[in-house]
């Protein structure tokens, strides 16, 4: 707050408080200048508070958010070694998970651009990427991007791109894959991502080699984990099945607190019914529901 721009401001105010006027008449009493004095102190502390408030609030938010993601972490440890193995198990030595995007359908956002949110199957939506292992256990996930994004960009605004591209994603001794590929890790992904040096997806297309299509076969196994992990995952939490109304700044924090009760629960054993996932319309016809997984084709 500005309480004077030039001199001629500066001479009005300072006779203001001396009390009188340009011309020199009498304007403010004492105890009127004290009140005068008094309502600025209060204005200026009041917006020093309020701007502090806002200080602390954005921390505090920002914390909270840290402490979820935290809580979602890639494996370390006795874990890894397990995570590992699996993956290797099905053909994808030093491989450190499969990663996809689901779309969370929300009703129509207010206060936003709300085109940006209107997604490639014509419904409002967030974008939800997910990092898992073998076992379904959610290991990263990155929430908030509207829904015209494409996994593509999703992935390169994503912590996994930049630790990747640091060398903090993948440590360990290198492995030598079929074919020479030395390696310190990857992970599986669809053709919604390019192929790279950290991201295997498969080769695609039409008239393939039998060892392309044999390897195909093999990366679409090992990434339908993510598939069956957001099924599960969705269908316990019935409300990011379907289109709801949603507060966008919240959301983020609300998913991936899902994400950490999903993976209690994997560790303690409850089970999943199927049955969740489909649905019977007035017809007494049968469907699988929609898991918001948009899948790509090689362009």
């Amino acid at each position: 707050m500005q309480l004077g721009g030039g001199g001629s401001c500066f001479s009005c105010w300072k006779g203001v408080m001396e009390g009188c006027n340009v011309d020199g008449r009498a304007l403010l009493s004492t105890m009127e200048k004290t009140a005068v004095v008094a309502a600025v102190v209060v204005v200026v502390r009041r917006f020093q508070v309020e701007r502090a408030a806002g200080r602390m609030k954005a921390t505090l938010s920002r914390q909270r958010q840290r402490l979820l993601l935290d809580k979602i972490s890639r494996p370390t440890g006795a874990w890894k070694h397990v995570v590992l193995r699996a993956f290797l198990d099905k053909g994808f030595p030093n491989c450190h998970g499969a990663v996809d995007c689901t779309h969370i359908y929300v009703d129509k956002p207010a206060n936003v651009a709300s085109e940006n949110y209107f997604d490639h199957k014509d419904h409002f939506s967030v974008i939800a990427q997910v990092l898992v292992d073998l076992d379904l256990h959610v290991l990263n996930v990155f929430v908030g991007y509207p829904g015209n994004c494409y996994d593509i960009r999703v992935i390169h605004l994503s912590s996994l791109s930049a630790c990747a591209e640091e060398g903090m994603l993948f440590r360990g001794p290198p492995v030598t894959l079929p074919g020479g590929v030395r390696t310190n890790g990857y992970i599986l992904g669809d053709n919604g991502y390019p192929p790279s040096e950290w991201v295997v997806v498969p080769y695609g297309g039409i008239n393939q080699h039998p060892d392309e299509e044999r390897f195909d076969t093999k990366q679409k196994v090992g990434r339908g984990a993510v598939e069956r992990a957001l099924g599960r995952l969705k269908g316990m939490w019935g409300l990011f099945l379907r289109t709801h109304k949603t507060n966008l700044d919240t959301l983020p924090q609300q998913f991936t607190a899902v994400c950490i009760l999903h993976n209690i629960l994997l560790d303690t054993g409850i089970e999943f019914d199927e049955n969740l996932l489909w649905e019977v319309d007035e017809n007494g016809v049968r469907s699988r529901l929609d898991l918001g997984i948009h899948h790509a084709t090689r362009q």
